[in-house]
């Protein structure tokens, strides 16, 4: 009998420790059975997510699947990516088996998968680096690309096709040829106090980054604005939430007036360098 007691006091205090952990971190970090961005990420005292109608990339973004509170975030060959410093959270979406799924890949991918369950396949497009746009509405009709020297064309080599396997065919023969230098030259600058879910801070070139903003909410009281950032990285890895290195109490928010740079865990942007697509 008093093995069995002590079996059941022990149980409690277990119980007790992880629903009390449970509770602190829903009030000032994070949902731990969340498995969306919403779902997951709690608000800090005072600030509301403002509502996004339900069609919307905005929408989108905010329910991207998370894997479960701790999982690792995995290179492209199944690897870990050792510093866990840098992510609060990973994204349950498959990246390929190739070292494509990089920075600004990760971010024409989201904008394309929004569009993709959608079916709104003409607006899914985007430049290489040498300028030539590749729609994805012709890869449907069964074009493909033939690349020669400089130059780059449409040749029909297939039959027509939307199925997702051939969608992702499409997005590596973009992560391919296009990068950080061209997605800048897409996206048009915006003032970081109007920022939106969706928008992009990059910095174009070879290296370059790209981060983008999947989540935002704001302080009715004086319209101070939080934001969530998520990117991918080099090598080919799956996305993860940013955590903040700036302000661990906020962390994984950062505060949208963060002045002239935004420091990030693995880069620091300028204000000047925040786009919309």
């Amino acid at each position: 009998m008093k093995v069995k007691f002590l079996f059941i006091v022990a149980i409690s205090i277990v119980f007790f420790c992880f629903f009390s952990f449970s509770k602190t971190n829903n009030t000032n970090k994070s949902n731990l059975w969340g498995n969306t961005i919403q779902q997951r990420f709690q608000l800090p005292q005072g600030y509301v997510r403002e509502e996004e109608s339900k069609g919307s990339f905005a929408f989108f973004l905010r329910n991207i699947p998370l894997k479960p509170l701790g999982s690792d975030v995995l290179y492209f060959d199944g690897t870990i990516k050792s510093n866990r410093n840098v992510y609060e959270a990973v994204v349950d979406l498959p990246i390929g088996k190739q070292d494509l799924h990089q920075c600004a890949d990760a971010v024409m991918r989201l904008r394309a998968d929004y569009f993709y369950s959608q079916k709104q396949y003409d607006k899914i497009h985007f430049n290489f680096t040498n300028g030539f746009r590749v729609d994805f509405s012709k890869w449907v009709e069964g074009y493909r690309i033939a690349i020669k020297g400089n130059k780059t064309s449409w040749v029909k080599t297939s039959k027509p096709s939307d199925s997702y396997q051939t969608y992702w065919k499409y997005l590596e023969t973009v992560f391919m040829y296009a990068g950080t230098a061209s997605l800048e030259k897409e996206l048009k600058s915006i003032n970081a106090l109007d920022i939106k879910i969706g928008d992009v801070f990059i910095k174009g070139g070879f290296p370059g980054h790209a981060v983008i903003v999947v989540d935002v909410a704001v302080n009715p009281k004086n319209n101070q604005k939080i934001m969530l950032l998520a990117q991918s990285y080099m090598p080919a890895q799956e996305i993860q939430i940013l955590k903040n290195p700036n302000n661990s109490s906020l962390s994984p928010w950062y505060a949208v007036d963060f002045g002239t740079s935004l420091k990030t865990p693995e880069w620091t942007f300028s204000s000047s360098q925040l786009k919309r697509f």
